[in-house]
């Protein structure tokens, strides 16, 4: 062991230093349970003695807890023609917006007798994707049917 300057051994002074660093530590956790919304986080315990400091001070950050909202929803709208056959929008349906033959043909009929049907509700991106491959796939048919989104 060695002897410090005001006679004490060191171990005692390390002993004293690590039961403050332990009471500053429970006062931290426990701060934090008490407010949920912001934790406390400790970025230096004690001063660097070579700078100066006499090692009482801590510095110390405060973390806001961020809260996600959700996403904003897109229906997928088709909307009639006087050129595209039942069939294909029937296909349409089933095949990019997973209905069966029979939601399938009522979505369709509705499409048919009001001029626009909702196929389904989506994120941005996803609504996007579909309203693109119904767009391509039709296209590609030749037919002109015309599919578009719009915010819930």
């Amino acid at each position: 062991m060695r002897r410090d300057a005001s006679g004490g051994t060191s171990n005692t002074r390390r002993s004293r230093v690590v039961t403050g660093l332990k009471r500053i530590a429970s006062f931290l956790f426990s701060s934090a349970k008490r407010n949920a919304d912001t934790a406390v986080l400790p970025l230096e315990m004690a001063r660097d003695p070579g700078k100066g400091g006499n090692g009482a001070g801590a510095d110390v950050i405060t973390r806001t807890k961020t809260v996600a909202k959700k996403p904003s929803m897109y229906r997928v709208l088709l909307l009639n023609d006087d050129y595209t056959p039942m069939e294909f929008v029937v296909v349409v349906l089933r095949k990019y917006f997973n209905k069966g033959m029979d939601e399938a043909q009522r979505i369709m009929l509705h499409v048919h007798q009001n001029g626009v049907g909702e196929c389904g509700v989506f994120t941005f991106e996803v609504a996007e994707t579909k309203v693109m491959q119904v767009m391509d796939y039709a296209r590609k048919h030749q037919h002109p049917l015309q599919c578009i989104m719009e915010q819930k």
